[in-house]
């Protein structure tokens, strides 16, 4: 075996391979080329054609577009009248988005722990940390693998709680014949450039339910009411909302990808498939379960290390990997680890014994449409040889 270029060997690859990376094709930069040389840069004709296309493709009744996910998140949040005294319950394994669209609102995360086999929010684990005050459940679709909706939908409205889904990393994903995007009382999208499709930056809400659509859209513009719609000087704030609004040329963007999301998940899916078929007899990785009812969003791909069989912790693999070329990364640290939840909620170890154990383990491994199974088999050998130098 080759000396580990960490050590002073020869790397696999003499490029980096990021985890992630946008497709940007000529019809993207035709898209907002014309945008940008039309009537309207911010709020036109373009956001609506987007959130159209959205609530088309995902099967619900509205969407609307906002800046980014985070402001999605924080939107949702609010039209789900979250406040002071409140409770939210989410999961601890997600990028701090999540938890603190729940601090904006003045309202208290409440961590549950996860499922190990599929790193979701476990519904068991729901039912022990709820609190009176709980009003809101934020389950996240972790890597694109949607949550156990069957249970959590139940479990909401048996408590009078709204469900907010984090679809970030799930878009074109589908749990039985329901796509992502019908599977809760309000789904959040991100399109960030590493998401499967990207409008630069960029998110929305999906729903169903008109009152929630009504709010989020105040939200998104400063919180304005529009007395009469036809004289757009008159309008009045009943609650301050933010400047959350997606631009014209954003949105051409997004609809540009919009249009090449099955083909954009065709091609991960086919390479997440070819990394499990190779990686399931792995002496060194376990991987995360892969329940036949769901259709995965395959925003990431990640893996477990097995840390009894090799010597050192995974932050020594991943940083091997890296001197490799090979851009593997970890999501994500633990929310509540984040020295603001420590210090504001009094959230310490022992928490979420099941995330903690998996965080400790996590890899996430490069996975985007451009890659080649070249790309892939780089990854791989990689892996195997930073695993095998360092074998227990």
């Amino acid at each position: 075996m080759d000396e580990l270029a960490v050590l002073g060997g020869r790397p696999v690859r003499e490029t980096l391979l990021p985890y992630a990376r946008q497709t940007i094709d000529p019809d993207d930069v035709a898209a907002v080329a014309g945008a940008l040389t039309g009537d309207w840069i911010t709020q036109g004709p373009l956001v609506t054609r987007f959130e159209a296309a959205l609530a088309a493709v995902t099967g619900a009744c509205f969407a609307v577009a906002f800046s980014n996910g985070t402001a999605a998140l924080h939107a949702a949040c609010f039209a789900a009248g979250l406040g002071p005294g409140d409770d939210a319950i989410t999961t601890p394994l997600t990028f701090a988005a999540t938890a603190n669209a729940v601090v904006y609102q003045g309202a208290r995360p409440i961590f549950a722990d996860i499922e190990g086999p599929t790193l979701n929010l476990s519904a068991e684990a729901v039912k022990r940390v709820a609190t009176p005050q709980t009003r809101a459940l934020l389950p996240v679709d972790f890597a694109g693998l949607p949550c156990d909706y069957e249970r959590l939908m139940p479990l909401a409205r048996d408590n009078g709680w709204t469900v907010i889904a984090d679809a970030a990393h799930s878009l074109g994903g589908a749990l039985g014949d329901r796509a992502v995007g019908s599977l809760a009382d309000m789904t959040t999208l991100s399109f960030h450039p590493a998401k499967l499709i990207t409008s630069g930056e960029g998110g929305a809400v999906l729903t169903d339910r008109a009152d929630l659509n009504e709010r989020l859209r105040r939200m998104r513009h400063h919180g304005i009411r529009y007395v009469d719609p036809s004289m757009p000087w008159h309008y009045e704030i009943d609650e301050p909302g933010n400047n959350y609004r997606i631009t014209d040329f954003q949105s051409a963007l997004g609809l540009s990808q919009l249009g090449k999301l099955e083909q954009f998940w065709s091609t991960r899916d086919r390479l997440a498939r070819r990394y499990r078929e190779r990686l399931a007899d792995s002496p060194f990785v376990e991987l995360p379960a892969l329940p036949a009812a769901s259709s995965h969003g395959w925003h990431l791909f990640v893996v477990l290390l097995r840390l009894e069989a090799v010597s050192v912790p995974r932050d020594t693999i991943l940083t091997a990997l890296r001197a490799e070329n090979i851009g593997a990364m970890v999501h994500y640290p633990l929310v509540y680890r984040h020295p603001f939840y420590r210090k504001r909620f009094g959230y310490g170890p022992g928490t979420c014994a099941v995330a903690e154990t998996m965080e400790a383990r996590l890899i996430t491994l490069p996975l985007f449409p451009k890659m080649t199974t070249s790309d892939q088999d780089d990854v791989i050998r990689a892996l195997d040889k930073v695993c095998t130098h360092y074998r227990r």
